[in-house]
């Protein structure tokens, strides 16, 4: 399976300690999927996610659907 940037990046800012009620700024958001992607990788990444999504189900949905807002944002061209 192919994943897109956004993709990598959505599940990289999921996967993140950054907390949507903090509003941070783009450029926290951007250095948080860096370090993030640095840290543990894609697939690491993917993982995380899809362990969220298996254990809160109804909290994950939420913080994804704010992960990829934030990411369009935040890397908009």
């Amino acid at each position: 399976m192919n994943a897109t940037i956004d993709d990598v990046r959505s599940e990289a800012l999921f996967a993140s300690d950054l907390q949507r009620s903090w509003a941070p700024t783009a450029e926290l958001i951007r250095a948080a999927v860096t370090d993030v992607v640095h840290r543990i990788g894609e697939d690491g990444c993917a993982e995380l996610v899809a362990q969220e999504f298996g254990e809160h189900p109804d909290c994950a949905i939420l913080r994804m659907l704010w992960a990829r807002d934030a990411v369009r944002l935040a890397f908009a061209a």
